[in-house]
């Protein structure tokens, strides 16, 4: 699976309203990773 580019994110963004810079975009594609990687972590223990 392809990840999704910082432009895409910030592309995204803009189409729903929120401004956000080229950092700022990168930085919700690291924190959306990270949350990605806790919760799939916790459903493989729990399962």
């Amino acid at each position: 699976m392809e990840k999704l580019k910082p432009e895409q994110a910030l592309e995204i963004l803009r189409k729903n309203g929120i401004e956000v810079t080229m950092e700022q975009a990168v930085q919700i594609l690291e924190f959306l990773q990270l949350l990605a990687t806790i919760i799939i972590a916790g459903h493989l223990k729990n399962h």
